[in-house]
């Protein structure tokens, strides 16, 4: 091994960068790395998983995928998203690792580079993603990918779950940040008005049209355009968007002169736009167009271990003085499903702290709706399985899709989900 030739390489790297033998020792790092840590690094003794968890043992070992097992095991580039300790505090870093070898292909160490992720958080930060979650790092990783090309991304998951931050974060993460971020809410706007708001008009081109007006389009132009609830575009407006996306260009309401914009597309929808392309309510041609690369959201109930640091930021930016929540209204408040979401969460925290008549926030003070659904139960404990058969059997009375969509959602195979239905006797809807 030429650590020499090695520590080169590192040094040319611009982000945070270190090459590790297959024991998980440091061998080269280059400066960012050192800067972006605050603990001692000696080469060829300290181990990544010290520098950058404060830990004693690989990351696989506490609960995370270790870039460096995976990349063993594949003999192929690994990519994660993990949360280190920094001087900043717990920060989110995307990890790229790839295997070097020599002539013969033996593996002689991996590299590992680091992007430090900066629009989201494992603390509570105002403006900013906020989660640990394993589900959550995972979009964070893919989030990062959609930054780095101008590739149109579809947004879908459940109302509440932030699709418009996910939106910003993408924007902001991208080459496109210093230029505008345009929101277009395609919910309620009917031909006149859609084709209106993209385009702009002429004064004079309809009633009501006193003076001429600048579409969204073309305030877009260099950044990125985000249409909210793309789902409900009219379909002789599609028809004109799929124009606008395939040319570049547009007319405005009442002109002649086409112009042009360049801006990068972002949609989001919490309907299932396939279904709507089989029912003839969407066209295909426009949904190849703007699900350049989709990322699904994943609901709050498969996040539950994000729902404390959620609530402390909610608790944290927006009360003053200091209210927190007993440890029986947390077990309240986890075990609720929050069909809607991340907003949902942040209502309930909103009222309880205005019933709350003490610091301390109990179950009576949580919503009532919580209440009557029996989900305040003061400490007592049910078994898992309970819950698991009370969970099932409520999602087989609401959930509209197949059962494939749902086991892909609760992270099981369909296999392990009809069993698990077999066993408490349950059936789904479309089952």
């Amino acid at each position: 091994m030429n650590l020499p030739v090695i520590q080169s390489m590192i040094d040319a790297v611009e982000k945070p960068a270190i090459f590790i033998t297959p024991d998980y020792r440091i061998q080269a790092v280059n400066q960012a790395y050192k800067d972006t840590y605050s603990q001692q690094i000696y080469t060829g003794s300290s181990h990544c998983y010290e520098i950058s968890h404060g830990a004693s043992e690989p990351c696989d070992r506490h609960g995370e995928d270790c870039p460096l097992l995976s990349c063993a095991q594949s003999g192929r580039t690994a990519r994660v998203v993990h949360v280190h300790q920094t001087p900043q505090g717990k920060q989110h870093c995307d990890i790229l690792m790839r295997p070097i070898r020599d002539e013969d292909g033996m593996t002689l160490g991996y590299l590992e580079i680091l992007d430090r992720i900066l629009y989201a958080s494992a603390e509570v930060a105002e403006h900013k993603m906020v989660g640990r979650t394993e589900c959550f790092n995972k979009l964070l990783n893919r989030i990062n990918r959609a930054a780095s090309s101008d590739i149109s991304v579809l947004l879908q998951g459940e109302t509440g779950t932030g699709k418009e931050l996910v939106a910003r974060s993408i924007h902001d993460a991208s080459e496109r940040h210093s230029k505008p971020f345009i929101i277009i809410e395609c919910a309620g706007l009917n031909d006149a008005l859609f084709e209106s708001e993209l385009f702009g008009h002429h004064k004079g081109a309809f009633t009501g049209a006193t003076h001429n007006k600048k579409g969204l389009v073309e305030e877009a132009d260099g950044g990125t355009l985000f249409l909210d609830e793309i789902g409900d575009v009219p379909l002789h407006s599609q028809v004109k968007l799929l124009r606008l996306l395939e040319t570049g260009t547009f007319r405005s309401v009442g002109g002649l002169q086409p112009k042009r914009s360049d801006f990068r597309l972002i949609c989001a929808t919490h309907k299932d736009l396939l279904q709507l392309v089989e029912a003839g309510e969407f066209r295909q041609d426009l949904y190849y167009r703007i699900a350049g690369l989709t990322l699904r959201l994943p609901p709050l109930r498969q996040r539950r271990d994000d729902i404390p640091l959620l609530i402390e930021q909610f608790l944290g930016t927006g009360y003053k003085g200091h209210k927190t929540f007993s440890a029986q209204a947390m077990q309240c408040i986890t075990a609720h499903d929050f069909p809607g979401n991340i907003r949902e969460l942040k209502n309930l925290v909103e009222q309880s702290v205005l019933m709350a008549n003490d610091d301390v926030i109990w179950p009576e003070d949580l919503p009532v709706a919580l209440q009557e659904r029996g989900e305040v139960q003061g400490t007592a404990i049910t078994s898992l399985q309970e819950h698991e058969q009370q969970y099932l059997t409520r999602l087989c009375q609401t959930y509209q899709g197949t059962p494939e969509e749902l086991a892909r959602q609760l992270g099981v195979s369909a296999r392990t989900l009809y069993r698990k239905l077999q066993k408490y006797g349950l059936k789904l809807n479309k089952s």
